[in-house]
């Protein structure tokens, strides 16, 4: 079953990766296109690649890969640098959401300076997780959250830091 979760977690990763990779390469080729049947035809590829291919990958990706936590205990240092990292990509792949949103209205547009920082963002983030994953640093928490992954560290580290909270009662 492990295995099997690996090979679905790894191939949706690859598909997530990729539509990422190349959303913004087809945002880029709406600048001069009017309205008409190329930029409907541009419209219906962005549609295909980021809601029928991208989108569900994600899903399962983040699914088999939620399954495998808790069938391999992985639960290093590391591993909580990828969650974050994995997190950003998936922020990230909200922000090509609202892309495609506003880029196919009458008005829209997307730059050079976008394409280039979109893709470098991507491409960058994408080869953190992977040297992340393969790497798996060495990592001392208690050099720098000395109680943060024993339990309760979390409690007592958002007391220290916004005090008591409680609950409003009506």
């Amino acid at each position: 079953m492990t295995t099997f979760l690996k090979f679905v977690h790894l191939a949706t990763i690859a598909v997530w990766s990729g539509g990422l990779l190349v959303l913004p390469l087809l945002f880029w080729q709406r600048r001069g296109l009017e309205a008409g049947a190329e930029l409907d035809r541009l419209h219906r590829i962005v549609r295909l690649v980021y809601v029928e291919l991208t989108s569900p990958a994600a899903f399962v990706a983040v699914g088999s890969g939620t399954a495998l936590i808790f069938l391999q205990a992985t639960y290093e240092e590391w591993f909580s640098i990828k969650m974050v990292l994995v997190g950003i990509m998936a922020m990230l792949h909200v922000v090509a959401g609202l892309v495609v949103h506003q880029l196919f209205s009458p008005t829209g547009r997307f730059g050079r300076f976008s394409f280039i920082s979109l893709s470098a963002t991507y491409a960058v983030l994408i080869l953190a997780i992977l040297w992340v994953v393969l790497a798996k640093p060495q990592i001392d928490s208690n050099q720098f959250a000395t109680h943060l992954f024993e339990p309760g560290g979390l409690s007592r580290l958002w007391h220290q830091s916004f005090g008591d909270t409680r609950m409003p009662m009506p």
